[in-house]
């Protein structure tokens, strides 16, 4: 059991004698010189090659850069014949094409419309629930009230507009008897000052007439007063008419619009105060899908523009069109709400359910590179370096437009440039560079 960690020490002692005594055999035996040269350079007869010498004599040297790396030989300085050094970077030759914008957000489903139905009046519900689900049509009855003794209100309203009516003749006559003797009275209060003018009349007599003039004035306006009162009552009478038909009227509550009740009728005998919820119904066909536009997207938005839609849940797409952008941002998000209408005949997409909205707009110009070709200046603005003129670095910066698996498609470029897609960031602007190209068929592939 002792022979092993005797044999292991030795092992050990070994190694640190070939490490630190003979290290010169050591690295004779490593770079493959051969086991006898090894040997006689540990004892003495034969010298190191030169390249162990040197390697013994500079430790931190290290190994040229292999003219197959690319990375390598892009970062190295080529010296020129003449005139400064240059960097050799790859680059590839870009042009811009027109590539389709869409303006892409986040967004949900909303009913077209939702009406939540309260009562007017208060009374006791004597109709059976409809459960929630059921689809109902335009003016469908989905509460009924107790009339209680409204509809002895309206009788009661009705009588006095009849006899309201049958007052109105008589006040009317009593006007117009009125009227008949203010217009005797006047002919012959005119007849009584003339023959007192010839010293015919005595002024008791005109007096006399005056007086009687007087007394139907006052008789036509006591007749106009009855008359007026009678209309007064008549329109009393119809307006308690119209007030207790109103009152019957809501005592049923209909649904406004086609759609599907979101939660069950109102139950049967339960009292509803005034105020009191009915029912919910909502609204599916159209579907409105709602997402916000930050500013900076908002104007390539134009109302009418085509768009479609995923939704999170299914998967499925849908496809409609902008029926209303908002004029006003949101004072917290400072942003535009964007609405599309969709068609849901089968009512197949429900309220509140995610989808990823797409906004057709106007295409831009843009460049399709490489993500890697990304960089950032002294600043921190992103953009890319490019080969300019005199093959001198430049710094462009860029917009991101979207990316994709293969690389990024990016704006604020001019139509044809050179990027530099390996060694741009070996290099700032100004400096020399010596390009090699990549080749533009392996670049669309």
């Amino acid at each position: 059991m002792r022979f092993i960690p005797f044999v292991s020490a030795l092992l050990v002692i070994g190694l640190l004698y070939l490490v630190l005594l003979e290290r010169p055999a050591l690295v004779t035996f490593a770079q493959g010189e051969g086991l006898g040269q090894a040997i006689a350079v540990a004892t003495g007869e034969a010298e190191p090659s030169e390249a162990v010498q040197a390697r013994l004599a500079d430790p931190a040297a290290e190994e040229p850069a292999s003219e197959s790396d690319p990375e390598t030989a892009a970062a190295e300085p080529v010296q020129a014949e003449a005139g400064p050094q240059a960097v050799r970077v790859v680059a590839r030759h870009s042009e811009a094409r027109i590539v389709d914008t869409a303006v892409r957000l986040r967004g949900q489903t909303e009913a077209d419309r939702t009406v939540t139905l309260l009562a007017e009046t208060a009374s006791t519900v004597i109709s059976a629930p409809l459960p929630r689900g059921s689809l109902v049509e335009a003016g469908q009855l989905l509460c009924d009230l107790d009339p209680g003794t409204r509809e002895t209100s309206l009788a009661e309203a009705r009588a006095r507009l009849t006899e309201a009516e049958a007052s109105r003749p008589t006040s009317a006559a009593s006007l117009a008897e009125a009227e008949a003797l203010l217009e005797e009275a006047q002919i012959n209060l005119t007849a009584a000052e003339k023959l007192s003018e010839g010293g015919f009349a005595s002024t008791t007599t005109l007096a006399a007439r005056r007086a009687a003039v007087r007394a139907a004035e006052a008789a036509v306006a006591g007749a106009q007063a009855g008359l007026t009162s009678a209309e007064a009552s008549i329109q009393s009478a119809q307006a308690g008419i119209a007030s207790a038909e109103k009152e019957i009227e809501r005592l049923q509550i209909h649904a406004p619009f086609a759609g599907i009740l979101e939660d069950d009728t109102a139950e049967l005998g339960s009292f509803l105060t005034l105020g009191g919820q009915c029912a919910t119904v909502i609204a599916l066909d159209p579907i409105r899908l709602t997402g916000y536009l930050p500013e900076t997207e908002v104007e390539r938005v134009e109302l009418g523009a085509m768009a479609s839609a995923r939704l999170a849940a299914t998967g499925g797409e849908v496809a409609g069109k902008v029926t209303f952008l908002s004029r006003s941002a949101d004072p917290t998000t400072r942003t535009f709400k964007v609405e599309v209408t969709v068609p849901n005949p089968d009512l197949r997409i429900r309220e509140g359910q995610t989808a990823a909205i797409a906004i057709e707009a106007e295409g831009l110009p843009a460049h399709f590179l490489p993500q890697s070709a990304l960089t950032l200046n002294d600043e921190g603005t992103l953009g890319v370096r490019l080969v300019g003129a005199g093959k001198l670095a430049e710094f462009a910066p860029v917009t991101v437009l979207r990316d994709e698996v293969r690389g990024i498609w990016l704006t604020g470029l001019p139509e044809a440039v050179d990027v530099i897609t390996i060694g741009q960031d070996y290099v700032i602007e100004g400096v020399p560079v010596e390009p090699t190209f990549e080749n533009p068929l392996e670049a669309t592939q």
